[in-house]
């Protein structure tokens, strides 16, 4: 029989004892037995048939299931006769576990589900290291000679982010595209092929080939609507042809999020490029062979790099080993800490949501004792008891997980709109294994959670219990003492979640007070890239560069412009050594580095980086006659630390010697970064082709992005344009990170102290319910109202002030474990502490006020009269 037909079953058993029966009654009055007697003597000699209902039900199978079933009717029909605790319960239930659900979706999906790739655990990344850099980029020679001789690995591949291309086709605007370049093999490495078209083949990455690219599936479909005719077809990137040869899964995501386009780098890049030892800005991927460990193809590689190191001694920038790391470490090792950091904040909130439900559970397991004393009287076993509460729990978790699951759903969607920056965010999604985990995570909290009002009241004594149920009693010491270890538990974590909110909070309000070292208000910012077939001599450069500043200078509204390779907070985007003719040579292979900036005369002002010596550069800094160098504050610092470095010359590695014209002050390439020694070189030397357009607007500078870009279309219609931001949106998303974690921590906080002062208020109202009758006589027989409020908040203050002890330790621990997330914050910073504490104190007399008032406010007359 299947489990839907019990209860047809249960019907047709029903009409079959009372047809039974019914026939036993006729027999009865053929005996001549009186009618009115005949019912009595049917029974007796039928038998009860409750009793033999039950000895079928026995020999039937479901038994089990069909009582689960009964007391699983019983229990939500007992929740739903108590609207405001199901609902109450259930809705802490939701929030708990829909914080905890999306944060472990988001950990499962980015760090802990296997790469989508084939066999993804043979898959490493390779780097060569020094003493210097342990995790440096491995050079185009050094991946030759890895291909070459190593026995380690079926596959190599090598790949580099580029500098975005201009796009001009299947659109109405030009627009830049980012890029990778990487070599034939790459996708083979991965275990991947393009879902139309076809992969790069070794013909392809060979200069003399002719230019093929493979599309992202975003550009694809934003871009060329999705048209699997565009395989095969001529686009143009940077004013060149390229035939778009595939287009790549909608789920292939590597490296870097925002790349659009992947091209063949041997054709490319030139081949003398390709051959350096020395060149540190590529990454190398490989495949392990079966068998082989990281261990044993670090062993090798590291040998075949000190061979090369070995024979070219004088060049200090080829290094001396290499080391190797999965795939998947590199993909997510900068995130990994604040992922972890997250899920167990909400976890811990998760844990408080329990013990709050944990603690109505009690509240309410108090106000049945007399009913449940009464069923056990009257036969009523413990277990079937226990089983019915533990279903009730279930069900609240179950109609709570759900509910939290729909809620995952909206923040997971919410995550992914508002983080499109973070690696692997394509793959975040609610799978079975999420489902699963909700699953196990419901019926572990409800367990825990049910258990709780179980100890609370185990007792035995059905006398004692009833006593204690009775109207007046003031009794139920374990009961009470339970929840207010419950609220000291809440209260506790609550601590930890608080001052780990607290430092994130302090840490990104120093990281937004960091001064980039030039003006933020009313700096609009916007980068270009000079296409080199269009723009392949330094003079055309330079010639775009003036054009385009007299033509932007004369908008209206622009109140200066100007040019530079990278502006404050942007990046690193590179540095170079030099050194000083006046200074003694330095030994062999040794520089003085500096990040490198080109920028034109006016830049310094236009953004507002002061001049502190000296002057700009001289209108004769063009082309070959380019000899001038501006420094920074921290240059003159580290390298002229007692002199004027006015009038010295600085040497680069090309030989070529600039003189300082002037110093300037310090500026933040990262928000989160101390200044750097910095060199400003003449951008009119024409060497760049890519440049940030720096506007300083008498108002709002957003308004200034369109005119600009129908300027730049007017001088070349191939040209695009890209990061278009203010200064304070640089700054804004510089804090991202930061400002994500501590906002999404201080949420979490936030919710968690209310469930506390929930359960504090709760605590004491039962108090006070508990003693009214105490409350009564006390006040009847002369007590002050004021004695009584005080008795009550030293009653509830105790639970919040043993939990903000016992959380303080705790979250002395957690602040060590959160370290690495703060910026210019001690894990122990005392205002934060003192902060939390003194916040916990004030809601926590302020949950006790209202119950400890209302038991002050106490008639003794009608106290007295009830009872």
């Amino acid at each position: 029989m299947k489990w839907w037909q019990i209860g047809k079953r249960d019907a047709d058993l029903e009409r079959e004892l009372q047809s039974d029966l019914q026939l036993e009654e006729e027999e009865q009055r053929e005996h001549g037995i009186a009618p009115e007697e005949a019912r009595y003597a049917a029974l007796r000699a039928f038998g009860n048939p409750s009793v033999i209902s039950e000895q079928t039900r026995e020999v039937w199978s479901w038994d089990r299931l069909e009582t689960v079933l009964r007391d699983l009717k019983i229990s939500i029909r007992t929740l739903a006769r108590q609207p405001g605790f199901s609902a109450v319960a259930m809705l802490v239930i939701a929030v708990g576990m829909g914080a905890t659900i999306s944060l472990f979706t988001v950990v499962w999906s980015v760090l802990l589900k296997p790469l989508p790739f084939d066999r993804p655990e043979q898959l490493v990344r390779l780097y060569e290291s020094s003493k210097r850099f342990p995790w440096n980029g491995p050079a185009p020679g050094i991946y030759r000679e890895w291909k070459r001789q190593s026995k380690s690995f079926s596959s190599l591949a090598l790949f580099k982010d580029w500098p975005p291309y201009n796009l001009s086709d299947g659109g109405t605007l030009p627009e830049q595209v980012r890029a990778t370049i990487c070599s034939w093999d790459l996708f083979n490495t991965l275990g991947v092929q393009p879902s139309i078209g076809r992969s790069f083949t070794a013909e392809d990455d060979q200069p003399s080939a002719n230019s093929t690219v493979i599309l992202s599936w975003s550009l694809w479909k934003r871009r060329f609507g999705g048209d699997p005719s565009v395989v095969g077809r001529k686009i143009n990137l940077d004013a060149k042809p390229y035939t778009v040869i595939g287009v790549m899964p909608r789920w292939f995501a590597f490296a870097e999020q925002k790349v659009q386009i992947f091209l063949p780098v041997y054709h490319e890049k030139k081949p003398e490029e390709m051959a350096a030892i020395d060149n540190h800005g590529f990454r190398v991927i490989g495949r392990l062979k079966p068998g082989v460990t990281r261990e044993q193809a670090a062993q090798e590689v590291s040998a075949i790099v000190r061979q090369i190191h070995d024979a070219d001694l004088d060049n200090p920038f080829v290094s001396s080993g290499a080391a190797i790391r999965p795939l998947i470490d590199y993909l997510v090792g900068d995130i990994r800490p604040a992922l972890y950091m997250l899920l167990a904040a909400t976890g811990c909130m998760l844990l408080i949501a329990c013990l709050n439900v944990a603690n109505l559970l009690t509240a309410r397991s108090a106000a049945r004792r007399r009913e449940i004393a009464i069923r056990r009287a009257l036969g009523g076993g413990r277990f079937r008891l226990i089983r019915e509460q533990l279903i009730e729990t279930f069900v609240l978790f179950s109609v709570g997980g759900a509910a939290g699951l729909a809620l995952a759903y909206a923040a997971l969607r919410w995550f992914i709109i508002t983080r499109t920056d973070m690696v692997r965010v394509e793959s975040i999604r609610i799978d079975g294994v999420v489902v699963a985990t909700v699953a196990g995570l419901v019926l572990i909290c409800a367990l825990f959670a049910g258990l709780i009002p179980m100890l609370a009241s185990r007792s035995g004594n059905l006398v004692a219990a009833l006593q204690e149920s009775s109207r007046g009693s003031t009794s139920g010491s374990s009961r009470t003492g339970v929840r207010k270890v419950l609220v000291g538990a809440e209260v506790a974590f609550t601590v930890v979640l608080l001052v780990s909110a607290g430092l994130l909070l302090k840490s990104y309000m120093r990281l937004r007070s960091n001064d980039l070292g030039c003006a933020t208000d009313n700096i609009l910012t916007m980068r270009f890239t000079l296409p080199k077939v269009q723009y392949s001599k330094p003079a055309q450069r330079v010639a775009f560069f003036d054009d385009l500043l007299v033509r932007v200078s004369a908008l209206p509204g622009v109140e200066a412009a100007s040019l530079v390779l990278a502006v404050p907070g942007k990046g690193y985007f590179g540095d170079g050594g030099v050194s000083i003719a006046e200074h003694p040579p330095l030994p062999q292979g040794q520089t003085q580095e500096a990040i490198v900036r080109s920028a034109d005369p006016g830049y310094f002002a236009s953004i507002g980086i002061p001049l502190l010596r000296g002057r700009t550069f001289g209108s004769d800094q063009r082309l070959d006659g380019a000899n001038e160098v501006i420094v920074s504050a921290g240059f003159v610092r580290k390298y002229f630390p007692n002199e004027d470095p006015i009038g010295k010359h600085l040497i680069t590695l090309s030989h070529h010697s600039y003189e300082v014209v002037g110093v300037v002050g310090d500026t933040r390439y990262e928000l989160a970064e101390p200044p750097e020694p910095t060199m400003y070189f003449p951008i009119d030397a024409g060497t760049e082709t890519g440049a940030a357009l720096v506007l300083r607007a008498a108002r709002d500078p957003e308004s200034l992005a369109l005119p600009i870009q129908k300027v730049i279309e007017q001088m070349d219609r191939e040209l695009a344009v890209s990061d278009v931001l203010t200064m304070n949106q640089i700054i804004n998303k510089s804090s991202l990170d930061a400002n994500f974690e501590a906002t999404l921590l201080a949420a979490l906080a936030g919710i968690s102290l209310l469930l506390a002062a929930v359960g504090l208020f709760g605590v004491l109202a039962y108090l006070a319910t508990q003693r009214r009758t105490e409350i009564g006589i006390r006040l009847a027989l002369g007590a002050q109202r004021e004695h009584v409020l005080h008795l009550m908040l030293l009653d509830g203050l105790p639970p919040a002030i043993g939990g903000a002890v016992a959380g303080s330790l705790l979250a002395i621990a957690a602040a060590q474990l959160i370290r690495s997330s703060l910026y210019a914050t001690k894990p122990l910073d005392p205002a934060v502490f003192a902060g939390v504490i003194g916040l916990l104190f004030t809601v926590a007399t302020t949950a006790c006020l209202l119950p400890a008032w209302r038991a002050s406010r106490v008639q003794p007359a009608t106290v007295l009269r009830s009872e």
